[in-house]
C-alpha cells in the first residue's frame, strides 16, 4: 500500500473505534464480542468499592467501624465548608492518614489536587483536546484495547463500552493530544481508571493532567520516552534497602530479583492492583496530600512488613508472586496498622535524609507547553515503528544493562528467554521494552518475564504483552 493509502486506513480505524465508544454499549447490541465481557455474577459478590469478587464476601463492616466513620463524614464536611482556614489546614494531616470517608472522597481529592482551578483557567480545553484526539490521536488503537484490560473485575468497567469505560477512553485519548511528549503510555489506564471511580470525565482528565505535571507529584517522568523517572526512584529504593535492609538486599541480589520485577506498578499506577483496593485508596489519600515521598516510604513499609516472609521464600518466581500476588489478595494486616507503620518509614527515612530521591531535573518535566497541539508525523500517522531508537531511549537500555549487570543470571536462564512472546504495537517505548531487551539476552527482567507470563494470561484469558504484565 502506498502512503496515501496507509493514512486513509489508519484514519478509518480511528473514527470507527470512536463510532464505537460514542454509540455506547446499548446502541452495540449484537456487535460486542463475548470475548469482551469478563463472566462475573453481580449478586453477593460486589464489595463497597465495586470491586466483583469471585467468591461470597465476609460479614458487612463492625457496627462500630461504620459508626466511627459516620462521625468522621461529619468531621469532614464541616472541613469542606472552611477548606482555606489556619484551623482546616493544622487538622488535615491528622484526618487524612485516619482515613477520608469514602463518600467524600470525590470532593476531597478534587480540593486536593486543586481541580477546579485547572478546569477554569482553560475552560474547554478538555473538549478541544478530546476532539482533535478523534481527528489526530496516534494512541487510539491501543488505548482502545487497554480500556478493556483495566479493572474487569469492577463493576464499573466491566461491561465492553459501558458508560465508564467509554468516559476511560475518552480522558486518555484527550489527554493524549494535551501532552504530545508523553501521548499515551500504558499504566496510565490505571490511573484514570481509579480518578473515574469517584470523578466526571472531565475532572478525571485535569486531575490526571496534574499528577502528570505537578512537582508535587511530577509522574510525566515516569511515562515520557526513557522512563527517566522509574530509574531514578529504582535507585533511590535500592539505597533504601542497603541501608535498612541488607540482607533482604542480598537475598534479592542471591536470587537475580531486580526492583524492576516487582515494584513497576508501586512506582507507575501509586500500588493498584499491588495491594487491596481499601489499602490502595489510603495511600492514594496520603499520595495527594504528601507527594513523591509518600511512594518511596511505602515500597520500604510493604517489605518492612514482610521481610520475614520473603526471605524464607527460595525462589525468584515465588518472591515475585508473593509480593505481586499474595498481597493484593491478602495484604496480612489492617490498612490502619499498614499506615500507621507507613507514617513511621516516612519519618524514619527522613531522618536518614532518605525520605525523598531529591527535586526532578528538567528531564523529567514537560518541556514543550501543555495543551497545544502538535500535528504527529506521517509514519506516526500510519502506525509505523521507528527504524533506530532515539538517543533517550538508548541510554535507557544501557541503564537497565548497568543495572542487570550487577546480578549473576544462570546459564539455564538464558536458555529460555529466547522463548519470549511479542506483541505488536504502535508505540516505540513498548517496542523498547519488548523487543530490545530480549536482543540482551544478559537481562534477568526478561526471564523472569517470561516465565510469570502465565499468571497474567490466566488472570486476564487474552495475550498481554510483557509490559502489561508489570504495569
Amino acid at each position: 500500500m502506498n502512503e496515501e493509502a496507509l493514512l486513509a486506513r489508519a484514519f478509518e480505524e480511528r473514527e470507527r473505534i470512536f463510532q464505537r465508544y460514542e454509540r455506547g454499549r446499548e446502541n452495540l447490541a449484537g456487535q460486542i464480542d463475548p470475548w469482551e465481557d469478563p463472566e462475573f455474577e453481580d449478586y453477593h459478590k460486589t464489595d463497597r468499592y465495586g470491586f466483583i469478587h469471585d467468591e461470597r464476601l465476609p460479614q458487612k463492616t463492625a457496627p462500630q467501624k461504620i459508626n466511627v466513620e459516620v462521625e468522621r463524614e461529619k468531621k469532614w464536611v464541616k472541613m469542606l465548608g472552611s477548606w482555606d482556614s489556619p484551623t482546616t489546614r493544622e487538622k488535615l494531616h491528622r484526618r487524612i492518614y485516619k482515613g477520608i470517608p469514602n463518600s467524600l472522597r470525590i470532593k476531597i481529592w478534587c480540593k486536593l489536587l486543586n481541580v477546579n482551578a485547572a478546569k477554569s483557567a482553560t475552560p474547554g480545553k478538555y473538549q478541544e483536546m478530546l476532539k482533535l484526539a478523534k481527528q489526530w490521536s496516534t494512541d487510539v488503537r491501543q488505548i482502545d484495547s487497554d480500556v478493556n484490560r483495566q479493572f474487569r473485575e469492577h463493576q464499573f468497567y466491566r461491561e465492553r463500552y459501558s458508560e465508564k469505560q467509554c468516559s476511560l477512553f475518552n480522558v486518555l485519548c484527550a489527554y493524549s493530544m494535551y501532552n504530545s511528549e508523553v501521548g499515551y503510555c500504558q499504566g496510565m489506564s490505571g490511573l484514570a481508571g481509579v480518578l473515574l471511580m469517584y470523578m466526571d470525565e472531565e475532572d478525571a482528565f485535569w486531575a490526571l493532567a496534574i499528577l502528570l505535571s505537578d512537582k508535587k507529584y511530577a509522574m510525566h517522568g515516569l511515562y515520557v520516552e526513557g522512563f527517566p523517572k522509574l530509574t531514578r526512584f529504582l535507585e533511590h529504593h535500592d539505597k533504601i534497602l542497603t541501608k535498612f535492609m541488607p540482607k533482604l538486599k542480598h537475598h534479592f541480589d542471591k536470587f537475580g530479583l531486580d526492583a524492576i520485577l516487582y515494584s513497576l506498578k508501586w512506582f507507575f499506577v501509586c500500588f493498584v492492583e499491588r495491594v487491596p483496593f481499601s489499602l490502595c485508596l489510603r495511600v492514594w489519600d496520603i499520595y495527594l496530600l504528601d507527594g513523591e515521598r509518600v511512594i518511596t516510604a511505602m515500597a520500604y513499609t510493604i517489605l518492612k512488613l514482610h521481610k520475614k516472609a520473603i526471605i524464607k521464600l527460595n525462589d525468584m518466581d515465588l518472591i515475585v508472586n508473593y509480593i505481586q500476588v499474595k498481597l493484593h489478595k491478602d495484604f496480612g494486616y489492617e490498612d490502619d496498622i499498614v499506615i500507621y507503620n507507613l507514617e513511621r518509614s516516612m519519618e524514619e527515612l527522613k531522618r536518614a535524609k532518605l525520605d525523598y530521591p531529591g527535586p526532578p531535573p528538567s528531564t523529567e518535566l514537560p518541556q514543550r507547553p501543555l495543551g497545544v497541539f502538535v500535528e504527529p508525523d506521517k509514519k506516526s500517522k500510519i502506525g509505523q515503528r521507528a527504524e533506530n531508537f532515539s538517543e533517550t531511549e538508548k541510554q535507557a537500555r544501557a541503564t537497565v544493562i548497568l543495572r542487570e549487570e550487577e546480578i549473576v543470571v544462570p546459564s539455564n536462564k538464558l536458555k529460555y528467554m529466547s522463548k519470549l512472546t511479542q506483541k505488536d504495537t504502535n508505540s516505540t517505548r513498548y517496542e523498547f521494552l519488548q523487543c530490545d531487551f530480549i536482543n540482551v539476552l544478559k537481562i534477568t527482567i526478561q526471564f523472569e518475564i517470561a516465565k510469570t507470563f502465565k499468571i497474567i494470561q490466566n488472570k486476564y484469558k487474552n495475550k498481554v504483552g510483557h509490559l502489561e504484565f508489570l504495569v
